[in-house]
Order: structure tokens, then C-alpha cells, then sequence
């Protein structure tokens, strides 16, 4: 018999919670990468694209996309057993945008979820992160329908920092989207421990 913590008279970890957003352009998977990690049914805050909104809501390239996202996702996912992320997906519209402050209030970093077919609709968060300081992985959402470009040459041309890790992924699969998710946290580390301030001597 395997004897858990509480039994064997070692207390019960209590688990550092993190928080993550995921943001990114227009139907570029967000809602879905969530979905596909959580192991908890995610909120979301979904609502059906409509005649009225056509003129400002761009479906080029995502034409079969019928809802939006209006406020936020969320989801949770437990990494380890004192590790648990709490993630936040962000609307990808630009009328939306005021939301994003309060989202990455407290973030420890993100995904900029791409897709290589309109890879200019993800220039506007990895601007909005970089001028925040906030520490931030490229996540390049790999469509079946899409072309599939190596990560340097994503990189070049969002011309990032070498520091940025850019990562392929696929937003439906879980295992594939816990290694985005274990990129951001060890990238966000890294910057954490580079940006302290030095001890006084």
C-alpha cells in the first residue's frame, strides 16, 4: 500500500499559483488552447460574431469562426504538485483591448499565440508585452491548412529578441500545449532572476 503525504505525517504541499495569459490575434486558437490544457471546464465569456459587428471584426483567413471572445478565458492547469497555473486568454479584437491592463495585472508571463498566415495579427501583443516588461513565449499555433515555417524564421520575422523562445505547437493537443505553458514559466524565471536588482555591498 502507497502511502499518501497526510499518512505518512508529511504535511500537504501548498502550491505556488501562477498566472499566465494567452493572447494573440483574432481566432488564432486562444479559446482552444485553454480549453485543451484545463483541468477544470474553462469560463469563457464567448459570443456569436453577428451581421452588425462585420465591419469591425476582420474573419479574413478565420471564416468559419462564428463566436468571439468578448471579456476572457480561464482555465487552470497543475504542473507539478506545488505548481498550478492559472491562465488567462485575452480578446484578440482591438475594440476589446482596454480589458488587457486588468488581465495582465499580476502576470508572471504569456503566450502570444501566431499563425503563420497572418502572422501581423500577433504584432500588437508582443508589442503591448515587450513595453511592459512582461516576460513572453511565441507560440506558433501549427493549422493543418497552414504553411509550416521553422522557429528561427518566425522569429526573424517578427524581429524578436534571441532571448524570446518561439515555440510550434498545437493549440487542441494537451501535451502539446504543457510545453508551451513549461516554456513560459522557465522563460519567465530566467528574465525574473536576469532583472534583479544586484545586492547592495
Amino acid at each position: 500500500m502507497i502511502l499518501g503525504r497526510t499518512e505518512r505525517g508529511i504535511p500537504p504541499v501548498e502550491p505556488v499559483t501562477l498566472k499566465i495569459l494567452v493572447a494573440g490575434g483574432f481566432g488564432v486558437g486562444k479559446t482552444t488552447l485553454v480549453g485543451a490544457v484545463s483541468e477544470i471546464k474553462p469560463l469563457r465569456t464567448e459570443e456569436v460574431l453577428t451581421e452588425a459587428g462585420r465591419p469591425v471584426d476582420d474573419i479574413t483567413g478565420v471564416e468559419g469562426k462564428h463566436t468571439t471572445t468578448v471579456a476572457m478565458d480561464f482555465g487552470r492547469i497543475t504542473l507539478r504538485e506545488d505548481l498550478v497555473l492559472y491562465l488567462f486568454g485575452t480578446p484578440g479584437q482591438d475594440r476589446f483591448w482596454f480589458l488587457w491592463d486588468e488581465l495582465a495585472s499580476g502576470a508572471l508571463g504569456a503566450v502570444v499565440l501566431a499563425d503563420t498566415r497572418r502572422l501581423e495579427d500577433c504584432f500588437a501583443a508582443v508589442d503591448y508585452f515587450e513595453r511592459r516588461s512582461i516576460p513572453f513565449v511565441i507560440g506558433v499555433n501549427c493549422f493543418d491548412a497552414a504553411a509550416h515555417y521553422p522557429a528561427d524564421t518566425v522569429r526573424q520575422a517578427l524581429d524578436l529578441d534571441s532571448a524570446v523562445p518561439v515555440v510550434l505547437c498545437d493549440a487542441r493537443n494537451r501535451e502539446s500545449v504543457k510545453d508551451v505553458l513549461v516554456s513560459v514559466v522557465r522563460h519567465a524565471m530566467a528574465y525574473a532572476a536576469g532583472h534583479r536588482d544586484p545586492v547592495a555591498t
